[in-house]
């Protein structure tokens, strides 16, 4: 039986004409410099307090002012139009500060403050920006370091590591010769690992970089979307692969009926299989960064299911039902000695978080509440008491 392949992260044709998936914007950004249109690449190099966005969010603003993305919306990014347009016409980047307590006409005050890039030089880092898209379809991960540095006139460097390559890449003696001299690596090999380690992006200042120029260095780690597969295409399936789409899965359905594993159900992108559901499970490429959601129809596929992904390395493990059709899962299951009571203590049974939920949205966002809890703050179901006999 051939192997369960994810669909590449830009959309796909082969579903629903409304595409709800995160636009990858480094795929963007590489097809705006094909097409010859003059444009700036905002970027968030800093973000500290209450912000609409963080480091490291991008925005392509053409000559007009129009933008694809968003870094917030509102006074930070009417500022941000108005500076591209101004770079657009100079060709020069130019970096700018926003304080959020004074933005009031535009609406509500945040409360913080962010340091934005305006870099209508993207162009000549065209080969950066579709490594990072390339990672990112084949679901590799990797840095980009854009380093800025401001003196009489402001200047972007981008480069890209991938992770495959980190010792003998990051770790290895450079330095980059530009109209400054030659400047010696910044930031360090440690720091550029740590942060792709944390998977978040920080902006980090040289002590030192020559008479009346400074330099700034903004470590973004490029991290593939988390992959959903929703064992199960009925209506807690698909309200379920909707609103998983929209806080950056990539979501696969598997279903053994062709109408509920029809891709027009489901949201542009999704990718559907109508095939045997343990046999299909089994074979899917469950990684680290997978999350199993099983909502089948019938107790007998939840418990198949289960018992072809409890081995998997996956980062959640979720089965629906009540706390009587759980327990008798769990027994069969050890009983037969597939997996022991410690590996059904990973299990999120019954799933969700509590929340009162009773239609099918609010199961599908109980659901979706307990995946970003385990992604975002590492929660377990030991702590919830999760199919626990």
């Amino acid at each position: 039986m051939s192997k369960f392949r994810m669909l590449p992260t830009h959309p796909s044709a082969n579903s629903m004409d409304k595409d709800d998936r995160p636009m990858e914007i480094h795929r963007e950004i590489v097809e705006s410099i094909d097409s010859g249109c003059r444009f700036a690449l905002a970027l968030i190099l800093k973000a500290e307090g209450s912000t609409p966005r963080e480091a490291g969010v991008k925005a392509i603003i053409d000559d007009t002012g129009k933008i694809r993305g968003t870094i917030g919306g509102g006074d930070v990014e009417a500022e941000a139009q108005h500076r591209a347009i101004e770079a657009c016409e100079s060709g020069r980047p130019v970096v700018f500060d926003i304080n959020l307590h004074e933005s009031v006409d535009a609406g509500p005050i945040c409360g913080g403050s962010m340091r934005i890039l305006i870099d209508p030089t993207a162009a000549k880092d065209r080969e950066f920006y579709a490594r990072a898209a390339e990672a990112l379809e084949r679901r590799q991960r990797g840095v980009l370091l854009t380093t800025v540095r401001i003196g009489a006139e402001t200047d972007v460097t981008v480069e890209w590591y991938p992770e495959e390559r980190d010792k003998n890449g990051v770790q290895s003696t450079r330095s980059r010769t530009d109209s400054l001299g030659t400047v010696p690596i910044f930031p360090d090999a440690e720091t550029i690992r740590s942060c792709l380690a944390r998977e978040r992006a920080r902006l980090f200042v040289a002590d030192s970089s020559g008479p009346d120029v400074s330099t700034e260095a903004l470590v973004q780690p490029i991290i593939p979307r988390p992959v959903l597969l929703i064992v199960g295409g009925g209506h807690v399936g698909q309200a379920l692969a909707r609103q998983a789409v929209l806080i950056g899965f990539d979501v696969a359905v598997v279903d053994d009926r062709p109408e509920f594993a029809n891709p027009a159900r489901f949201p542009k992108g999704v990718t559907t299989r109508c095939a045997d559901i343990a046999r299909t499970v089994a074979d899917f490429p469950i990684c680290k960064d997978t999350y199993v959601v099983i909502v089948t129809r019938a107790h007998k596929h939840d418990e198949e299911a289960l018992k072809a992904c409890i081995h998997a390395p996956a980062a959640y493990i979720g089965m629906i039902g009540s706390k009587r059709k759980v327990e008798l899962i769990r027994k069969n299951i050890i009983e037969s000695g597939v997996a022991t009571e410690e590996e059904l203590d990973r299990v999120f049974a019954p799933i969700g978080l509590d929340i009162g939920a009773v239609t099918v949205p609010e199961i599908a966002t109980s659901i979706v509440a307990q995946l970003t809890a385990v992604r975002r703050r590492g929660d377990g179901p030991a702590a919830a008491g999760m199919m626990s006999g």
